[in-house]
C-alpha cells in the first residue's frame, strides 16, 4: 500500500539503458515508436533530485513531486505542464481539507484503506501530511483494525507493487532480488513471512499489508524518509487451506517449508540485506510464528540491526503503560504480582522487561522471575505439569507448585495485581474473573492487548462495569469511551506505534550496529514520561496518539544517548545538540518548489585578447613531403 510505484520505471530504465548498449533502433522502429512511448516517466529514486534527468511531465505523473492543483502558474509554465491541469490553484491546506472530506465520505474502514492507498500513489508529500496531523482517524484505518481485513482481502485489493516478494524459489538468489528494488539508499526493513498476522494466524503473502502499514507509521510518526523504508515479505508457502484453495491467493501456493532449509533461506536473506544495504541496516522482524521469532531473535540480535516488534515493542508499550499506573497506585513493581494470560512472543517480551525495569530498581532477577506467572493453552507454567511443554524462554516463569488450568482458578489462587491479556482469545477475561480482580485489589490492573479488536480479552465496557470502574485498563486496539455513573472514560491503547518509529529514527540516524534491551527500557521510561495527569484523569495510561510524533522524538533521543553511552553508534561526531540533529534529517511533510534553483553570476572583467590566428592545415601532398 504506502510505498512509491518505483519498481515499472526504474526497470523501463534499465531495460532501455541495456538495449541501446547492445542494439541499434532501426529507421523504420524509430518512425513507428515516438520517443514519449519509448519512456513513459522518469522515477525519482532518493532525496537529491537531478534536475537534468526530470522532465516537466514527471512532476505530475510520479508521486514524489507531484503537488496536485499547488503548482504555480510560474511552475506550470516553466516545467511545460500549463495546460495540463485546470485553472484553479490551491494550497497544500486547501487538499488536506478535501482530503478529510473525501474520506469521511466512505463508511467503510477497507474503503478508507484504499482511498489512502490511492493518495499515497499519487501525491507522496499529501499524503504522508495528511496521515501525520490526523493520526487519532487515521491510524485505525493505516493499520490494526483495519489492516488486519486488508491482509485479509489481500488478494482482491492488490493493485501494484509496494514491496518485496522474496520467494523460497528465490533461494540463491535473494541478493539478486534485492537488487531489483530501485532504492539504493534503503535504512529500514519490515519483514514478515505472515505466518501469524496480528491475532488472524496465517496469511502466507497476504501479509504484506502489516510492513507496509508499519513502515507508513516510521514516517508519518517519526519523520523517517519514506525512500528509507522498505516492506518485505519472505513468501515461504501457507499452511492455510482457506488460502491455498483460493484463486485470488497471490503468493506460493504450497505448504509452509520449515526446519533446515526455512533456517537456510532466512540466513540467506539476512547476508544478502547487509551485501545490499550495509551491515547498519535496521531489519523489523514482524508477525512471524512463536516458534520462529524468539528464535530468530537470539540467533541475530547480536550479529545484525534487528529487533522483533511483537516482542519488543510490545513489551515496552505495555511497560510504559505499567510504569503510568504506579502513579495511581502508589507502587513499584516489586509491589505487584503479574499473572500473563498467554505464553507467546508477546507475553515473554513484555515479561522479560518487567524483569529488566524491576532489576533497574534494585529486585535481585531471581524475584523478579518470582513475581511473574504465566498461563499457555495447557494451564499454569509449573515445573510438575504433565502436559505441555516449557520450551525456550517459558522455563522462566515456570513454579514449583500444583498445576491448574482453569483460569478464572488461577485469579483466584494466585491474586494478581496486574493481569496481561495477550493470548488472542476473545472473551477470555470473564465477568467473573474480572470481579476477582476487583476483590482482590483496590485499583486492579488489566490489560486485554490482544488484537484486533475481535481477538481483545475483554472490552472497555466490560473491565469498568465489572470492577465498578476501578480498573486501570488499557488495551492492544482502540475502544469507544466507556460511561459508569456520571463520569465518562477514555480507555488509552497500548499501541506499538508509540515506540517503534521513535526506536527507528534513533537507530537509523545513529547507524547503530546491534539493538540491546535497554534501548526499549529507556523507551517505555519515555512514553510514560509523557502521560499528563488530565491523561490518567480520563482513563489512559498513554498520552494522545495527536502527541506521539513528540513522543517518536523523546524516545530517539533517550535511544542516540544510549547507542553512543555504550558504543554502538557508527556515526560520528556525537552531536551535542542530539534533538537538532535529529531533526535536521526528518522528511519534509510540506511541499517544496518545483523550480530549478538559479543564481547569479558576477560580471566577467574585461580582458584583452589575442587575435585569433586560424590555425594552417597541410594537405595530403604536403604530409607526404614531410615524411
Amino acid at each position: 500500500m504506502f510505498s512509491r510505484p518505483s519498481l515499472c520505471g526504474s526497470l523501463g530504465k534499465l531495460c532501455r539503458s541495456g538495449t541501446a548498449a547492445v542494439t541499434t533502433t532501426t529507421p523504420a522502429t524509430s518512425a513507428l515508436t515516438p520517443l514519449c512511448d519509448a519512456r513513459n516517466y522518469h522515477e525519482v529514486v532518493g532525496d537529491i533530485i537531478c534536475p537534468s534527468q526530470v522532465r516537466g511531465i514527471d512532476h505530475i505523473r510520479d508521486p514524489r513531486l507531484n503537488k496536485g492543483l499547488a503548482f504555480t502558474l510560474e511552475e506550470r509554465q516553466v516545467l511545460g505542464i500549463h495546460g495540463l491541469q485546470p485553472a484553479r490553484f490551491k494550497t497544500q491546506e486547501e487538499q488536506l481539507q478535501l482530503c478529510k472530506i473525501a474520506v469521511n465520505r466512505y463508511t467503510e474502514p477497507l474503503n478508507k484503506y484504499l482511498y489512502l492507498s490511492d493518495l499515497h500513489d499519487r501525491n507522496e508529500r499529501l499524503f504522508f501530511r495528511f496521515l501525520s496531523e490526523n493520526i487519532e482517524d487515521l491510524m485505525p484505518i493505516v493499520y490494526t483494525p483495519t489492516v488486519g481485513l486488508a491482509c485479509q482481502r489481500f488478494g482482491l485489493i492488490y493493485r501494484r507493487p509496494h514491496g518485496l516478494f522474496v520467494t523460497f524459489n528465490d533461494r540463491g538468489h535473494i541478493f539478486d532480488v534485492m537488487k531489483n528494488w530501485p532504492e539504493p539508499n534503503v535504512r529500514a526493513i519490515c519483514v514478515t513471512d505472515g505466518e501469524r498476522i496480528l491475532g488472524l494466524g496465517d496469511l502466507g503473502a497476504c501479509g504484506m499489508g502489516i510492513p507496509v502499514g508499519k513502515l507508513a507509521l516510521y514516517t508519518a510518526l517519526a519523520g523517517i524518509k519514506p525512500h528509507q523504508c522498505l516492506p518485505i515479505v519472505v513468501d515461504v508457502g501457507t499452511n492455510n487451506i482457506d488460502l491455498l484453495e483460493d484463486p485470488l491467493y497471490v503468493g506460493l501456493r504450497q505448504k509452509r517449508v520449515v526446519g533446515r532449509e526455512y533456517d537456510d533461506f532466512i540466513d540467506e536473506f539476512m547476508e544478502a540485506v547487509v551485501k545490499r544495504y550495509g551491515q547498519n541496516t535496521l531489519i523489523q522482524f514482524e508477525d512471524f510464528g512463536n516458534h520462529n521469532a524468539f528464535r530468530f531473535l537470539d540467533k541475530y540480535r547480536n550479529t545484525y540491526c534487528t529487533f522483533n516488534d511483537d516482542i519488543q515493542g510490545t513489551a515496552a508499550v505495555a511497560v510504559a503503560g505499567l510504569y503510568a499506573s504506579k502513579r495511581i497506585t502508589g507502587k513499584s513493581f516489586k509491589d505487584y504480582t503479574f499473572l500473563f494470560a498467554g505464553a507467546g512472543e508477546a507475553a515473554i517480551g513484555i515479561a522479560d522487561l518487567v524483569v529488566k525495569g524491576m532489576v533497574a530498581e534494585g529486585v535481585p532477577i531471581e524475584e523478579a522471575y518470582s513475581r511473574i506467572f504465566m498461563v499457555d493453552i495447557d494451564g499454569l507454567l509449573t515445573k510438575s505439569r504433565k502436559v505441555g511443554n516449557l520450551d525456550g524462554h517459558k522455563v522462566n516463569y515456570a513454579k514449583d507448585i500444583e498445576p491448574m488450568q482453569d483460569l478464572e482458578q488461577i485469579v483466584s489462587t494466585v491474586k494478581p495485581s496486574v493481569l496481561i491479556g495477550a493470548s488472542a482469545c476473545a472473551g477470555l477475561f470473564t465477568p467473573k474473573i474480572l470481579r476477582t480482580m476487583a476483590d482482590n485489589n483496590e485499583r486492579p490492573i488489566v490489560f486485554a492487548l490482544s488484537n484486533p479488536t475481535s481477538k481483545a480479552e475483554c472490552t472497555a465496557e466490560e473491565a469498568y462495569q465489572n470492577t465498578d470502574a476501578r480498573v486501570i485498563f488499557s488495551s492492544g486496539s482502540p475502544f469507544p469511551p466507556v460511561t459508569v455513573g456520571d463520569k465518562t472514560y477514555y480507555p488509552g491503547q497500548g499501541n506499538n506505534a508509540y515506540i517503534f518509529p521513535g526506536v527507528g529514527l534513533g537507530v537509523i540516524c545513529t547507524g547503530t550496529h546491534h539493538i540491546p534491551d535497554d534501548m526499549f527500557l529507556i523507551a517505555a521510561q519515555e512514553l510514560a514520561n509523557f502521560v499528563e495527569p488530565t491523561d490518567i484523569e480520563r482513563g489512559s495510561l498513554y498520552p494522545p496518539l495527536s502527541s506521539i510524533r513528540d513522543v517518536s522524538m523523546n524516545i530517539a533521543i533517550g535511544v542516540t544517548k544510549c547507542a553512543y553511552d555504550k558504543g554502538l553508534a557508527s556515526t560520528y561526531p556525537e552531536p551535542q545538540d542530539k534533538r537538532k540533529w535529529l531533526e535536521d534529517q526528518l522528511y519534509n511533510f510540506n511541499y517544496e518548489t518545483s523550480m530549478p534553483v538559479t543564481w547569479a553570476w558576477p560580471r566577467m572583467p574585461y580582458i584583452k585578447t589575442r587575435d585569433l590566428v586560424p590555425t594552417k592545415l597541410y594537405g595530403k601532398k604536403k604530409n607526404e613531403e614531410l615524411l
